[in-house]
């Protein structure tokens, strides 16, 4: 059997299955943080949402808690679980340069935050393709 490096990287996350739990569970936490923030203060949420333009803000609001808490969902339970990461990441791409125009901004700590961000939330969107693929690519001579 040849095996190439993904497949090597992919046998022992599928062999400790607590462990890539661990790893999708941190992989969501923004996906969990923002929208129990959102329930927590939801007229903070309105306010985001006409911030970044977004109308009528209070169906956006209840619109991606509901989308980000269920897509969380579905992932962590292997329901749709490449599904559910690709939509994560198509929103996360769309939210990325909607929120964090960088290049707007004036030199300065505020533009040096927002490009850090910018970059951490590609990250994300990588970490989302990755389970993705690996959901709904088979891997040779690994049983799912």
């Amino acid at each position: 059997m040849t095996m190439s490096i993904s497949d090597s990287a992919t046998v022992p996350a599928r062999q400790a299955p607590a462990l890539r739990w661990f790893a999708l569970l941190l992989l969501c936490a923004a996906y969990i943080q923002g929208p129990v923030t959102k329930i927590l203060d939801f007229k903070g949420a309105i306010g985001e949402m006409s911030h970044f333009g977004l109308s009528p803000a209070p169906v956006f609001a209840v619109l991606v808690t509901i989308f980000e808490l269920v897509a969380t969902a579905m992932i962590l339970a292997g329901r749709w679980r490449g599904l559910a990461a690709l939509f994560l990441a198509g929103f996360t791409l769309v939210a990325t340069f909607i929120a964090l125009r960088f290049w707007e901004l004036p030199r300065g700590q505020e533009r040096m935050m927002a490009t850090n961000a910018f970059f951490e939330h590609l990250g994300l969107i990588g970490g989302l393709l990755l389970v993705a693929l690996g959901d709904l690519v088979p891997v040779r001579g690994v049983d799912s």
